[in-house]
């Protein structure tokens, strides 16, 4: 049903590519991350919520058509639908059914609960493409309630210095403004990059506290007691000095390992991933109930390995982004 291509994973059925790497005629795509969505393709197919997600990084001129979860479309010799993936707004797992039966390519996903997205939905397979970002039985989530107290008490406790927590610009940052909603009703500061994706939640009727960007604030202005997000690559740029005397911390899966939260210096780490951790890997490959299961983007081949100790049929499909994960 798929094949390994140079520009990425090839339906020769339906005439597609699933979330391609290079520019093709035809690409569906799971979710609008950079690594998923690409630009430069002559048409794309997504969910209906990941439209203006991937307008706003793909560009105007871009060709973006969107089906509703669940409704299936005819592409050549196949049938193919879009299926939650709790992964951020608007993230799809990729549903193709033909004559090699049923294949779910699942993008990236999560089954913890977040106001931000839709709920992932276990869909029944013959052939199921997982991702495997964190692939490693050291991987395990606390509950987010419990992560989301944390950050709210760090921030209280940096009462006379900024708490300045790093994240993902999309998914992650919405995520957390979602969920701190539960604690308190306080304006957040955010990086100024951060503000076209956070509207484009706003507009998709997402709740979150307000926030206004800290870019634009007036010379001196004073941000000690708040709460400031930014993206990672902000650190040690010279934006960072508008913020003054501050605390650092990283909401990151990757926070889990403390070698890492040692290597990377900060000064706290939240355990706040968008990805199913080990356990919820395992389970959703159990719900697939599929004869067949390919790893991807990440640690596949640890993953692939254990599913062939258990009996099952694994292997690993290569992707541009293999390895250690980056941070979301």
């Amino acid at each position: 049903m798929l094949v390994e291509h140079a520009a990425g994973l090839y339906c020769p059925a339906g005439g597609f590519y699933i979330d391609p790497w290079g520019a093709v005629d035809r690409a569906l795509i799971t979710h609008a991350h950079g690594d998923h969505a690409r630009m430069g393709s002559r048409a794309y197919l997504c969910a209906d919520p990941s439209q203006p997600l991937l307008q706003r990084r793909l560009g105007s001129e871009a060709t973006i058509e969107s089906l509703p979860y669940g409704v299936p479309m005819t592409l050549g010799d196949v049938t193919v639908s879009f299926h939650p993936a709790g992964h951020i707004l608007g993230a799809a797992q990729i549903r193709i059914a033909g004559a090699e039966g049923v294949w779910v390519v699942t993008g990236d996903y999560k089954r913890a609960a977040d106001p931000t997205c839709a709920p992932f939905e276990p869909i029944p397979c013959d052939m199921f493409v997982t991702e495997s970002t964190f692939g490693l039985p050291i991987y395990r989530w606390d509950p987010t309630a419990v992560v989301i107290d944390e950050i709210a008490h760090w921030w209280e406790d940096n009462a006379g210095r900024t708490s300045v927590l790093f994240c993902y610009s999309l998914g992650k940052v919405q995520r957390i403004l979602a969920e701190l909603v539960r604690v308190t009703d306080r304006r957040v500061f955010v990086h100024g990059m951060m503000l076209s994706m956070i509207e484009a939640y706003r507009e998709a009727g997402i709740r979150m506290l307000p926030v206004a960007s800290a870019t634009d604030q007036p010379k001196g202005t004073k941000f000690a007691g708040e709460l400031v997000l930014a993206p990672l690559s902000a650190r040690g740029t010279p934006w960072m000095r508008r913020l003054g005397e501050h605390s650092d911390a990283f909401a990151s899966g990757l926070m889990r390992v403390r070698g890492v939260r040692r290597q990377r210096a900060f000064d706290r780490g939240f355990v706040l991933s968008d990805h199913a951790d080990w356990p919820a890997l395992l389970q959703t490959i159990a719900e697939a109930g599929c004869g067949r299961v390919l790893a991807t983007h990440g640690f596949a081949e640890p993953l692939a390995r254990h599913l062939q100790e258990q009996g099952l049929e694994a292997g690993v499909v290569r992707t541009a982004w293999e390895g250690e994960p980056t941070g979301d």
